[in-house]
């Protein structure tokens, strides 16, 4: 598949106090989950709208009539990814309780490529392995 467009769903109270330079940052570096995009993959970050995250239906679906209006890019061309803040246990809190509420409304939508996760920081991941946070994987 021919990734075009990135769209990472941020957590609505989690984004309140992060700005979300860190998912913004890792795409732009290519890192871990984002390293195998190309460089000309558009990236764009919005919340899931507030809990339970039903607001986000709309926002997918106004994402996806003007990505194929202005760009002529389709669902299929798109991954959508949800934000670390929202489907593991870090600093902001644990997993989302409605994460698996909000992937259900993204393939609703129409989008087939989801992916749990955008940025994990070095402190997560060693909190994670010591058990301090837990681990859905």
């Amino acid at each position: 598949m021919n990734t075009k467009y990135v769209v990472i769903i941020q957590c609505d109270i989690a984004h309140r106090r992060c700005s979300g330079f860190a998912c913004t940052n890792a795409f732009c570096n290519k890192d871990e989950v984002f390293k195998d995009y190309d460089d000309d993959t558009r990236y764009i970050s919005f919340t899931c709208g507030g809990c339970c995250g039903k607001g986000v239906a709309s926002k997918l679906e106004h994402f996806s009539k003007m990505a194929y209006k202005k760009n002529n890019i389709s669902k299929d061309e798109v991954v959508v990814h949800l934000s670390s803040c929202m489907v593991t246990d870090n600093y902001h809190y644990d997993r989302c309780p409605h994460a698996d509420y909000i992937k259900s409304i993204v393939t609703k939508k129409g989008f087939k490529n989801v992916v749990d996760g955008s940025y994990i920081s070095v402190g997560a991941k060693r909190k994670r392995e010591e058990g301090i946070y837990n681990c859905y994987e």
